[in-house]
């Protein structure tokens, strides 16, 4: 498996056809290209704990997540990279068939564990592992360490260029870390329905507690991971016009609700925004074929 590849990086210029008129920049930070399975905002958010658990000399990272977690897939392979053990702990039964994010997670080395949703809502480690000197890892790499990993997101661009941060904002822990490391305007797009905690959970990660920010939970398409002709009509004439794909969970909505916030008036006139690229594009092959154009 090949290396993180931060030169891979690049801030690509998008053509939004409407943004002219209003004197609006958009750009886009393509995390995505540093590795094809630890893509996006997942290497960031889980540098430092990883640093951490070989440091403390730990036999394996312990996780929790969905069966189209992008994180459980992230874990899996970074721990292959680092000779770690990686342990999911999977929300809900084992379905007879695996998604392709957990078969993947499997090929990589990683030890699934199913559990109940309740017992997952409730955090409840099977008792093997606790007794295993395991490195544990919140859903999403939330806490103030992911924070500080995503905080380094802000080494891969030049902030005064922007005025605007924009991400898609599942946990909250790239959102709460790049509100830490710049003092631009940070907006956020919810990719949960009445997902109404969020801000609690950015604010609770934050150096300065009164820092603002914007989260929008206007763009969830119904619900987490799913998806309506019109977002999938737009990630592919988003490709169409830039070139950059994006998946149906989180890039895709951020692209979209973004644009539809420049045509609505959200950002002042002359602004100049850089919306992250967070990855996440594997949880594409969940789509039926000739769904997307790439």
């Amino acid at each position: 498996m090949r290396d993180i590849l931060f030169k891979n990086i690049t801030t690509d210029r998008i053509p939004f056809t409407f943004e002219n008129a209003k004197g609006i920049e958009v750009s886009v930070l393509r995390l995505d290209k540093i590795h094809t399975t630890i893509s996006g905002n997942k290497w960031f958010k889980l540098r430092f704990y990883i640093k951490e658990a070989i440091e403390q000399q730990k036999k394996g990272i312990v996780t929790f997540g969905g069966a189209y977690s992008n994180h459980i897939i992230a874990t899996a392979a970074v721990c292959k990279l680092n000779g770690l053990d990686s342990i999911g702990i999977i929300r809900g039964e084992e379905a007879e068939i695996l998604s392709h994010t957990l078969q993947q997670a499997k090929e990589l080395g990683m030890q699934l564990h199913f559990i109940s949703r309740k017992d997952y809502t409730e955090k409840k480690i099977p008792l093997g592992l606790i007794k295993e000197p395991y490195y544990f890892i919140n859903e999403g790499g939330y806490g103030e360490t992911g924070a500080k990993g995503a905080a380094t997101i802000s080494e891969q661009f030049n902030q005064e260029n922007y005025t605007h941060i924009c991400c898609a904002v599942g946990t909250g822990t790239m959102m709460a870390g790049l509100c830490n490391a710049t003092s631009k305007k940070i907006t956020g797009i919810s990719v949960m329905k009445n997902n109404l905690e969020l801000e609690g959970s950015v604010r609770s990660l934050l150096h300065d507690k009164t820092k603002a920010f914007d989260i929008i939970h206007d763009y969830h398409f119904g619900g987490y991971a799913k998806q309506k002709p019109a977002l999938i009509n737009f990630m592919n004439e988003f490709y169409r016009q830039t070139g950059i794909p994006s998946d149906f969970v989180y890039t895709g909505r951020l692209f979209f609700s973004i644009a539809d916030l420049i045509k609505k008036d959200f950002f002042e006139k002359g602004s100049r925004l850089l919306l992250i690229h967070s990855g996440g594009l594997q949880g594409n092959i969940s789509l039926g074929k000739g769904t997307l154009i790439f």
